[in-house]
């Protein structure tokens, strides 16, 4: 089963946080959050980054990140982390295998995409030099 340790997710934090408010409105049955919980961390990031209440459509549930600032980044990380913290969940669990995509996908979402796809974060360890 797929998992992603909250706090040490090996991702970046715009890859964290479109990755769990994607989880969030995936209607996963087996996702570790109840859906409750779901609804809210949605709710509160979509609050973060637009005006207006959240749109009730599933299609629709999707955070558009693309004016958003650094500040805005990690407040959405902290809002994540600290709902989940206070449900007592560190670890996102879920059962289902990847689909292929409904709709293209730009250029450059294509190395995510064929990251989820293969799932298993790559292992610790040192990162190359730029040299």
């Amino acid at each position: 089963m797929p998992r992603l340790d909250v706090n040490r997710p090996e991702m970046e934090d715009l890859q964290f946080v479109l990755f769990v408010t994607a989880l969030c409105t995936s209607e996963l049955p087996t996702l570790n959050i109840p859906e409750a919980l779901r609804r809210e961390i949605f709710d509160r990031c979509w609050a973060l980054v637009h005006e207006g209440p959240p749109p009730t459509t599933q299609q629709e549930r999707v955070l558009d990140l693309r004016w958003g600032t650094e500040v805005t980044l990690d407040a959405l990380v902290e809002t994540i982390r600290t709902m989940l913290a206070e449900a007592g969940i560190t670890t996102l669990i879920w059962d289902h295998p990847a689909s292929e995509p409904r709709l293209s996908s730009s250029p450059g979402a294509q190395p995510l995409i064929d990251r989820l796809k293969e799932w298993e974060p790559p292992p610790p360890g040192p990162k190359p030099s730029n040299s």
